[in-house]
């Protein structure tokens, strides 16, 4: 343990202590009388542990020490982190998730420091140094659900650091020269420093989650609207991140459903009854499964689902040993299990299976009447539910209806082929069959050369976890087939189109048969899984699983590798592909660091393996060997087609590094495909697609694809699952930045064309503008999820902020938000701007009212004032509660921005905003997006002289308006009497323009003019209007133009002062900016 460093006399010192150790600048010594036994030191423990920390000072302190200037600095440095030590070991030694009383402390700290709403949940926090240019600072690093937050406070310095998660675009860990290991965060193109963890993976692991957490919730939604646990963030801590970590790694290990949760781990032995010894591993247990996997992963692992067992017993003490004994007379025997009689009572009651004496179990298992194989009804279910479902569902795998094995002409393919069963049914003799023999090096020997025809189906469905998911939904398929037929949308009109795509050239697929199978499947998948729906490359990896597999069994093998094996690969972004081929990129880096030393531009690969990864190679190989690789896929999973896509880089190396450019690179690997052949395939000529060019003379050398795919295990298989798991976290926040940033970027091309704000003005805004977004988010339990958000959308849809959320920005941006009447200001603004009446504004509309603000001449400001102050914008406001003055509540706001003050003028106007393009709802329509993008581009300059006259009650609520401006100004006293010198101009002109028509012609010119909504104000008439307000309800309502209003204000040089004062932009975005967070705390 660490101790508090406290400052000793050294001549004192060397008269108790022997030196032990020394360096520039700590010594470890020994107490004198002590032998090499004992312990004492300056740390207080046993020798290891002493040592332990010693080298960890070495390791971790030494460098870092060299670039302070001054022994004063170096001896606080220390000092203080050796305190930060302390308390992260007293953390830690605690066997709850926290000590309260220190994590409360620690606690009222973050809310202390930071000022975040008491809604930021901390989820933990860590002693360690940041570093400030080549300067350690140490400090306190806080973990909250949407912050990552750093304070130091040493020497009179104070460093406040925080980054929001969804900011992040890359965290590593690295190490360099100074530093042996640190955390490295990348944010908004500002790179941080964290070192000097007590224990920096774990560390790392919490980072890593939290920040993917912020990323689904808020950019990847449909990846999110999946995930039930992330629902509340309040609910997040770190025992519980921790746990799901453990559960995610536990169900892509043994290709479970993602609804498992690991419940317990033990370690223990499992007899091999074919190897005849004990192998050492853990036994993990969820609601519906028992798995184990030895300490070596290659060398053994077995699924046990629950559903499968007869009996569970336990024999002597001794040996502490549970048997589980399931179908088909097997029996597991799992030997020093620690609390193994708790252990047994537990399993019995989760499967409530009978116990069995241990001596029945070697002989055949006795299964009583009423305990009949709950597999037998499964099937008796679903073939009954396909019978009155659909008749039309395919039960056999389309391979043995057009390539039934002929047993009278065996050729030596054949002879092969049957070679290959054969080994199979010694290892299922062995080995056991179904979903849970044993899974051995074997295992994998045989699946690398390839399995035989007949077995494929069958193990795809075994190894994928397809078989879990059939078992535990019977019928369901030909449910959803039924309720799919007859349905028509986008996804179907794709379907349809692509269906003849499908592996053309295979006769299957040339029938109805098989053309209807394709069908049924892709179009029940769609209506399964909408978010997905259907996308380019599935229907050519169905066509094959159609080939080998039933029809039900193909679905849920797509089920499998759309939802867990291939996640987020084939949704409308294809984000998940994006993030393995930037994993792949990394490997290449790795592995082949010659190729990226020739070809730089690393898109290369991006853009040649996107197939790959998409189509499993299917796409690029012949048919008879791309089902080779999808067998080694369904056992290995991403890692295979890594492995493969490394070799054949690796294979073309010499070839790729004398190209000249991509598209002779393409060339020469495009060509290599063309000669990969599969000399065992028993598949006739007619369908082998590498057949046509196999007997022809060619100089390039043919590959087969068994030697291909055993030389990646050979050079490859030391790729661990972790660190692919690990490199697709890490990627998948570049790839999402990347794709946000691409989204900005072309926000930013359309917008600034018609503002006059610059490129950066523009980037400042649309980053404050996002962000206000998500700070709406970030302690929104009733909304888990970023609304208004749908990246399928144009661009500019992609975003859009509601008026609650415009408030917030009006209040942060506008010069005019130091009026009295702000609210109502924002308002009417966010009215005026939201012409489609969907109560949600985009960037581009938010921009132009900013920028008007900003740069708009004398004429524009006033212009959009006056607009203000009339429909669609106006609506008379008043505030519920007198005392809160003009202060308008959320619900109020909700209210009127929601009411709708005037409808179009007539039917064609009302009918183009009904058959506007849909928001992210169902069938886009592009034809009303093309109309719409036409009728922007040929708008013509609004013509003063077209807007509306403004009525009695409403220019009394702009003159008020412009009151409410002035206050505060240096020039208010000019400006108030400039203001009333105009409104008794104006009045008087009505007044003389009154005269001069009669009273029912002056009615009956004013009632075109005067909107619905428009009344006379019930509130107090400022003092220059020498009329009574009684008698003006009695006379016709005057009302005046845009023209008038400008005319009259232009002759007052003051109010052309106020209205054209420059506005520094750049100050007004920074100052919004930082204060952005700090103003949503207060509301």
């Amino acid at each position: 343990m660490w101790l508090k460093p406290e400052e000793v006399l050294l001549k004192n010192a060397l008269k108790l202590w022997l030196m032990e150790r020394s360096n520039d600048y700590f010594v470890l010594q020994r107490r004198r009388g002590y032998g090499e036994e004992g312990g004492g030191g300056l740390t207080g423990a046993n020798r290891e542990e002493i040592t332990k920390h010693w080298d960890w000072l070495e390791q971790n302190i030494m460098k870092t020490l060299s670039v302070f200037d001054s022994n004063e600095d170096i001896t606080n440095f220390v000092q203080g982190k050796i305190r930060g030590l302390i308390a992260e070991e007293g953390k830690h030694s605690f066997a709850k998730e926290d000590d309260p009383e220190k994590f409360r402390e620690a606690l009222l700290k973050f809310e202390k420091c930071f000022g975040l709403p008491e809604q930021e949940k901390l989820v933990t926090y860590y002693s360690c140094s940041y570093w400030k240019g080549r300067v350690p600072c140490q400090g306190w690093l806080y973990l909250s659900t949407n912050f990552l937050s750093f304070y130091s406070f040493l020497l009179g310095s104070e460093i406040k650091l925080i980054i929001s998660w969804d900011a992040v675009s890359k965290l590593e860990k690295t190490s360099n020269v100074i530093l042996t290991e640190s955390i490295h965060v990348c944010s908004q193109g500002e790179n941080h420093y964290f070192s000097m963890f007590l224990h920096i993976n774990q560390t790392y692991l919490l980072m890593e989650q939290l920040a993917n957490y912020a990323i689904k919730r808020l950019f990847d939604k449909e990846t999110f609207d999946n995930d039930p646990f992330l629902d509340d963030p309040l609910q997040i801590t770190k025992r519980g991140l921790e746990n799901r970590a453990h559960s995610e790694q536990f169900n892509a290990f043994f290709r479970l459903p993602k609804e498992e949760t690991l419940k317990e781990v033990h370690e223990c032995f499992l007899w091999l009854p074919f190897s005849h010894f004990n192998t050492h591993g853990k036994m993990c247990i969820s609601e519906n499964y028992i798995c184990f996997a030895s300490q070596d992963g290659n060398l053994c692992s077995v699924i046990i689902p629950l559903r499968e067992v007869l009996a569970i017993d336990k024999t002597n003490e001794s040996s502490k040993s549970v048997i589980i004994s399931i179908k088909g007379k097997t029996a597991f025997r799992f030997i020093e299990v620690k609390d193994f009689e708790q252990l047994v009572a537990k399993l019995r009651l989760k499967c409530g299976a009978a116990s069995t004496q241990y001596h029945d179990i070697s002989t055949e298992v006795p299964i009583s009447s009423d305990s009949t194989d709950p597999s037998d009804n499964i099937e008796v279910r679903s073939l009954t539910c396909q019978r009155e479902c659909s008749k039309t569902v395919n039960t056999e795998a389309l391979m043995t209806v057009f390539h039934p094995q002929n047993l009278e002409t065996l050729n030596t393919k054949m002879l092969k082929e049957k070679m290959k069963e054969q080994s199979w049914n010694i290892l299922f003799a062995e080995c056991g069959r179904g979903v849970s023999m044993f899974r051995t090096k074997k295992t994998r020997d045989l699946v690398v050369r390839g399995i035989p025809e007949t077995l494929r189906g069958e193990l795809w469905m075994l190894f994928s976890g397809a078989v879990n998911d059939m078992a535990a939904n019977p019928g369901y398929y030909a449910e959803v087939v039924e309720q799919s037929l007859g349905t028509s949308n986008l996804a179907t009109e794709e379907i349809e189109r692509d269906l003849r795509r499908s592996l053309p050239e295979h006769p299957a697929f040339q029938s109805d048969t098989g053309i209807s199978a394709l069908r049924r499947v892709l179009t029940a998948y769609a209506y399964r899984n909408p978010k997905i729906g259907y996308c380019q490359a599935m229907n050519i990896l169905t066509s094959v699983l159609l080939l080998y597999a039933k029809e039900e069994e193909a679905f849920w093998l797509l089920v499998a590798v759309c939802e867990r094996m291939l996640p987020d690969y084939f949704n409308r972004r294809i984000i998940g592909a994006l993030v393995d081929q930037a994993v792949f990129e990394e490997l290449i880096r790795d592995h082949l660091p010659q190729l990226t030393e020739y070809m730089t531009d690393m898109t290369f690969f991006s853009s040649v393996s996107l197939s790959w990864f998409l189509t499993l190679f299917i796409s690029v190989l012949p048919i008879e060997s791309a089902v080779n690789v999808v067998d080694c896929f369904f056992y290995d999973g991403i890692k295979a087609i890594l492995q493969l896509g490394l070799a054949i880089l690796d294979y073309n190396l010499d070839k790729l590094l004398v190209c000249k450019d991509d598209a002779e690179a393409v060339t020469a690997l495009n060509r290599f495909f063309d000669n990969v052949t599969n000399k065992d395939s028993p598949l006739p000529s007619s369908v082998q697609q590498g057949s046509n060019v196999s007997d022809e003379k060619s100089s390039h050398v043919r590959v087969d694809i068994t030697d291909l795919i055993r030389e990646s295990n050979e050079k490859y298989g030391g790729i661990r699952y972790e660190d692919i798991h690990s490199m697709r976290c890490r990627n998948r926040l570049y790839v999402i930045q990347t794709l946000e940033e691409t989204t900005k970027q072309n926000v930013l091309r359309v917008v600034s064309q018609d503002v006059k704000l610059s490129l950066p003005e523009l980037d400042e805004l649309y980053v404050i503008f996002k962000k206000e977004l998500f700070f709406s988010y970030y302690w929104c339990l009733s909304c888990p999820v970023l609304k208004h958000h749908d990246p399928s959308l144009p661009y500019l849809e992609q975003y859009q902020i509601d008026c609650q959320q415009f408030r917030a920005l009006y209040h942060l941006l506008s010069p005019w938000a130091h009026s009295a009447n702000r609210d109502s200001l924002a308002l009417w603004t966010f009215r005026l701007l939201d012409e489609n009446s969907d109560c949600l504004i985009n960037f581009k509309e938010f921009s132009s009212a900013i920028d008007i603000m900003y740069n708009g001449s004398f004429t524009e400001k006033l212009k959009l004032l006056f607009k203000l102050h009339i429909p669609p914008a106006y609506t008379e406001v008043k505030s519920k509660d007198p005392s809160k003055g003009d202060e308008l509540s959320e619900e109020e706001l909700l209210y009127f921005s929601r009411l709708h003050v005037s409808k179009p003028a007539n039917e064609k106007e009302a009918e183009s905003v009904k058959n506007s393009p849909e928001k992210g709802k169902g069938k886009v329509d592009i034809q009303a997006y093309l109309s719409q993008w036409q009728d922007e581009l040929f708008k013509k300059e609004e013509n003063i002289k077209d807007l509306p006259r403004m009525n009695q009650s409403q220019f009394i609520q702009f003159s008020k308006t412009l009151y409410n401006l002035f206050h505060g100004d240096p020039e208010e006293e000019s400006l108030y009497q400039a203001i009333a010198v105009v409104t008794s101009l104006l009045l008087r002109m009505e007044e003389v323009g009154r005269k001069l028509h009669s009273p029912t012609s002056s009615a009956r010119g004013f009632s075109g003019a005067i909107c619905a909504s428009g009344e006379s104000s019930e509130g107090k008439i400022e003092s220059h209007l020498e009329k009574d307000p009684s008698s003006l309800r009695e006379e016709p309502q005057w009302s005046f133009a845009f023209e008038q209003i400008l005319a009259s204000l232009l002759n007052e040089p003051a109010l052309v002062r106020f209205f054209e004062k420059p506005i520094d932009v750049k100050a007004k975005l920074e100052n919004a900016k930082t204060s952005q967070l700090s103003s949503r705390t207060k509301m």
